[in-house]
């Protein structure tokens, strides 16, 4: 039961920190977007702040029931190397997207919206090839 629950948990913070990773740079896009308009920027810079936050915390939850489903209840296994290798890559990008919110907010300019939305669209793939990894255990 205690598996189940931790395994659970852990689940739901990775959802959790999924939002996050897919909203913040839809965020970026819209201050990107925004323009000449002061009071919408800084509306979305401080939603983005906000977001920010909230999913380190999220991180933080998935990645303590993650380490106690690998040393507690002894998952392991080549997919699950890579699929902490990939969780990496999706936490830099997490990251990148803080710098690049916190660039905006500290005055500097963010890279052209058609670029921020391509950005955007990244994650999904590397979540695909973590799903994956997850449910078929291919090695």
């Amino acid at each position: 039961m205690a598996y189940l629950l931790t395994k659970s948990l852990h689940i739901v913070f990775v959802i959790a920190w999924m939002a996050t990773v897919f909203y913040l740079p839809r965020i970026l896009v819209n201050i990107a977007e925004a323009g000449a308009e002061p009071a919408v920027k800084a509306r979305l810079e401080l939603m983005g702040r906000r977001l920010y936050k909230f999913g380190h915390s999220m991180f933080g939850l998935a990645f303590l029931f993650g380490l106690i489903l690998w040393l507690y209840f002894h998952i392991s296994g080549g997919w699950l190397h890579a699929k902490i290798a990939l969780v990496l890559v999706m936490l830099g990008y997490f990251i990148w997207s803080g710098r690049l919110l916190k660039r905006s907010m500290a005055g500097g300019s963010l890279p052209p919206s058609r670029t921020l939305r391509l950005f955007n669209e990244l994650p999904v793939l590397v979540l695909l090839a973590i799903v994956y990894l997850v449910v078929a255990k291919p090695f």
